[in-house]
């Protein structure tokens, strides 16, 4: 390995590929015993199985780029490609709400009263909790960007000041989501406006809570410190994240919350 001719990392024989797919298996197969019967021994077992893999192949990965150097030019071009990649996959599934969304509102059929909202449906106030998310996340966008722009200056003392405020900034947004569920006065049964609020603005809320871990794990690498003004892959990925889920929430502001409304 030391006299390779060419940039790219061949990793090591390892075993979390194949405790992954296991761990996958047995969260698969335990979910559907759960859906005929009350035993779901088998899924947490899987899901204990997979978030210890996570976990160290994750760990790694980060021996890998910080402590190897086996992460060349090369090997992080592949890596912010493949975050790409990721991310426009995620675009596309949050496109299949607003499809649902826009399909079942821009010609209500007759079952929903031929209105929209449908009839006993009573939407939420856009000028009142999402709009104040809405003011958390584009704060917390700003942040993220601050931190960026610390850590490319060498600025370590502000990075890890920006990256809390984002931090505080997306647990906050999460609680007044969780608020705002509790005192809904619709449900997800509650006609195709329920399912198709509730499926995504959850998925979304679903995705700050894992942006939110996200950049608490790039915190942490900061404060060892792991991250260098031209090596923090990790930190941009994250930051890239946590915008995808900025610009997909003031789609479901303007859509479901105002237009919607």
């Amino acid at each position: 390995m030391l006299h390779q001719n060419h940039p790219y990392h061949l990793v090591n024989v390892s075993p979390w590929p194949l405790t992954g797919a296991v761990s996958a298996l047995f969260m698969t197969l335990g979910m559907v015993e759960w859906f005929h019967s009350p035993t779901n021994t088998l899924m947490k077992f899987g899901l204990i199985l997979m978030l210890l893999t996570m976990i160290q192949w994750w760990r790694d990965v980060v021996r890998e780029s910080t402590l190897q150097g086996s992460h060349s030019f090369k090997v992080s071009q592949g890596m912010r490609w493949g975050m790409i990649l990721f991310i426009t996959s995620e675009v596309f599934f949050f496109i299949s709400f607003f499809w649902a969304f826009f399909h079942s509102s821009l010609a209500p059929n007759v079952e929903l009263g031929v209105m929209w909202p449908p009839k006993s449906i009573i939407p939420f106030n856009p000028l009142q909790i999402p709009l104040l998310n809405t003011v958390i996340l584009l704060s917390s966008g700003v942040s993220i960007t601050w931190a960026h722009h610390a850590l490319l200056k060498n600025n370590y003392s502000q990075t890890i000041q920006a990256m809390v405020i984002t931090i505080i900034l997306g647990l906050y947004f999460t609680l007044l989501q969780a608020y705002e569920y509790v005192e809904a006065s619709f449900t997800i049964a509650d006609s195709i406006y329920g399912s198709s609020f509730f499926m995504a603005t959850g998925f979304h809320g679903l995705h700050v809570i894992i942006g939110t871990i996200f950049i608490i794990i790039m915190a942490v690498r900061q404060f060892k410190p792991h991250f260098s003004s031209h090596h923090h892959f990790g930190f941009e990925a994250a930051a890239w994240y946590w915008h995808f889920v900025d610009v997909v929430w003031l789609f479901l502001y303007i859509s479901i919350y105002w237009w919607g409304n």
